[in-house]
């Protein structure tokens, strides 16, 4: 496993600030185990959710990785989510909570209001896990992708519990995800 924990505290984007926006697009969604000052619904552009990054130490093991959610560049994209204003002092389990190979990313959002219209833009932070880093799985079937889910189990729970909720938590937000919406359909043949 790649530990960026060290090198995502380098990463400070916004020193100096009391408060900062982080959006989350996974189970940053539906798991926000950290205090928060607000949170609120939004989306950046430009980006799409996929299932490509293992997961060694939290949906799986070194032996058997689950799958989570990563983002890759896709123009004219809408990826919804969640922003989330936070202390910088919430970035520090945080980075050891994404460690496996996510990096901190700064990124134009777009908050929303309750018809899904933007209404306002800020800067935020992301954690990003790139195709250049070691846990980064790419593109597979989607039976594939279901199949390992759906047998994957980690320190934090089953793999498939991940998806199910996060399918859950988009369809709350009123979002359009065919990439997590399909998958989870594959999710119920195993």
């Amino acid at each position: 496993m790649f530990d960026t924990t060290a090198l995502n505290q380098q990463r400070n984007f916004f020193e100096g600030h009391a408060a900062i926006w982080l959006f989350g697009y996974g189970s940053l969604i539906w798991k926000a185990d950290f205090d928060f000052l607000e949170r609120r619904p939004a989306y950046i552009l430009g980006w799409e959710r996929r299932f490509w990054q293992a997961s060694h130490d939290h949906r799986g093991t070194p032996e058997a990785p689950g799958r989570v959610a990563t983002l890759i560049r896709a123009k004219d994209s809408i990826c919804h989510g969640m922003a989330y204003r936070i202390t910088p002092e919430v970035l520090a389990p945080l980075d050891v909570r994404e460690k496996n190979g996510y990096l901190r990313e700064k990124v134009p959002l777009t908050f929303v209001d309750d018809n899904g219209n933007g209404v306002e833009q800020s800067e935020g932070l992301i954690y990003l896990a790139s195709d250049d880093n070691p846990a980064f799985l790419g593109e597979a079937p989607l039976a594939e992708m279901a199949q390992q889910i759906a047998s994957a189990h980690g320190p934090s729970g089953p793999n498939r519990d991940y998806l199910v909720n996060l399918a859950r938590a988009l369809q709350e937000l009123g979002a359009e995800d065919t990439h997590i919406f399909a998958l989870e359909q594959q999710l119920r043949h195993f």
